[in-house]
């Protein structure tokens, strides 16, 4: 069967898919792409039922009292904190982290480390802490009345994250600004997510007489359950964290459905290093932005030719510094003349999702390929290159990045200024490039950093987060109400 998409294109339904389509299955066609997208009848229903319990919620949020959202947020951090709450927690995590690892599926952000869960506290102090949103922001007066403008909950929002359990206390904030939320987390940290709801965060909305469907997760490994929940037109905000491609289409499925979107997936900060900066101060630079792999942390290398003799040396030190730190060997890819020493490319145990590899340790990359995004696991891994000024840098990073985030090494004022003027990013530094994170940068939980992939809804936008969830209601006050025009 031909089906068309795009308005001039057609594609064709295969045979396997074909196969599994029963009576009262939908098909979602993504119009930008022509992926035939399957959405089983049982599936499609379970999420419409949580994304209308959620709609229910969102009535009843509108009127809870301030301190009920506060009992909330304290009750769920105290959960996570308690020994006996966390245990069965961790126990399914741990069986989350086996069961990926023998899939060969990368485990550096699933794994509910102390670390994590400590941050995972901190968020909903954060929260707890905050004041609502129902609040005013503006005013206009006139003769006989006036006209307020105040910050309210913008509806039901949905999330599609990738296996990672720390989302619960990014997702949780929008309650805070007066929204419900429905979710759904990658099926590698499913089990992990079912204990948190059960151990935690269950027990913390009753005991704060929050409405059932406030946090609803979305209990299903299938991908079917994220086509079904950004196609509910309901959804007053559908966001997606994850891998680039996955992300991009549960973002086409959301805009036909005419739900705005939010889209958080290809990430990789870039560094360029001007001659005139310090040799140590690259090099602290570099293993500070490679201490584990997300999306800010340090993917491209740019050095300017008149000090690469002693800058590639430092930014090379700073990589190997990083990768000495986890008991591993690094990964450079090179671009163009780069020269590195013969003991760059010889043979090592490169550490993947999949298992150690030997590999050589430098492998040359085509142009072509400058931007693209390395997802390591245990060995940093990242791309260098040489370039004659700042301002060739900076247009290759307009060119081949993903506009993210961008650092310039340098001692000088002035370009620190056109580089601010002319790169084309959202998160513009000047040293590690780990620091773009909502919560450590701004102390507040993110729910994503929106800037690329249809994150930016107005503009160049920011850090995305729970208590930027909302909208401006309009409310006219008169005082004569014998008023016309």
């Amino acid at each position: 069967m031909v089906v068309p998409y795009g308005g001039d294109k057609v594609t064709a339904v295969s045979s396997e898919l074909a196969a599994a389509f029963v009576a009262g299955d939908r098909l979602v066609v993504v119009q930008e792409t022509g992926d035939l997208l399957h959405i089983p009848s049982e599936v499609w229903a379970s999420t419409a039922s949580a994304v209308d319990r959620a709609h229910e919620a969102f009535g009843a949020i509108t009127s809870l009292p301030e301190e009920a959202l506060t009992a909330f947020y304290r009750g769920f951090a105290q959960r996570l904190a308690d020994p006996d709450a966390v245990a069965p927690i961790l126990e399914a995590n741990s069986q989350d982290v086996i069961e990926a690892r023998k899939r060969g599926r990368s485990t550096t952000r699933l794994e509910l480390t102390n670390s994590m869960r400590r941050d995972m506290v901190e968020s909903l102090g954060v929260w707890e802490s905050l004041p609502g949103v129902d609040r005013l922001v503006g005013e206009v007066a006139h003769d006989g009345w006036k006209v307020e403008l105040r910050r309210a909950g913008l509806g039901v929002v949905g999330f599609v994250f990738e296996g990672r359990p720390n989302v619960f206390a990014d997702a949780t904030g929008v309650l805070r600004s007066r929204n419900s939320v429905v979710f759904r987390i990658g099926s590698d940290a499913l089990g992990t997510a079912r204990a948190i709801v059960t151990h935690a965060l269950d027990p913390a909305l009753a005991e704060a007489g929050l409405p059932e469907g406030a946090v609803t997760l979305i209990d299903s490994p299938s991908r079917a359950a994220g086509w079904a929940m950004f196609s509910n037109s309901r959804l007053a905000l559908a966001v997606a964290r994850g891998s680039g491609p996955a992300v991009a289409q549960l973002g086409s499925v959301a805009r036909q459905a005419g739900v705005p979107v939010s889209l958080h997936g290809t990430g990789g900060a870039w560094m360029i290093v001007s001659d005139a900066a310090a040799a140590t101060d690259v090099t602290r630079a570099v293993f500070h932005s490679l201490d584990r792999k997300v999306c800010n942390t340090l993917n491209t290398v740019a050095v300017v030719r008149g000090g690469s003799d002693r800058l590639l040396p430092a930014v090379l030190a700073g990589l190997r510094q990083a990768a000495d730190r986890r008991g591993v060997s690094p990964k450079l890819h090179i671009v163009g003349d780069v020269e590195v020493g013969e003991e760059w490319y010889r043979q090592v145990e490169i550490h993947r999702a999949s298992g150690p590899l030997r590999e050589p340790m430098t492998e040359s990359l085509p142009l072509s390929h400058l931007g693209k995004e390395w997802e390591w696991e245990d060995s940093p891994e990242m791309t260098l290159f040489l370039v004659d000024s700042i301002d060739e840098a900076v247009a290759a990073f307009n060119t081949h990045s993903p506009l993210f985030a961008a650092s310039l090494i340098s001692p000088l004022a002035d370009e620190h200024s056109r580089f601010y003027d002319t790169i084309d990013a959202p998160f513009v530094g000047n040293g590690f490039t780990r620091w773009v994170d909502g919560q450590y940068a701004l102390d507040r939980p993110e729910l994503g950093l929106s800037n690329w992939q249809s994150g930016r809804l107005l503009g160049r936008s920011g850090v995305l987060s729970g208590d930027s969830v909302y909208t401006i209601r309009t409310v006219a006050i008169q005082s004569h109400l014998d008023l016309g025009r």
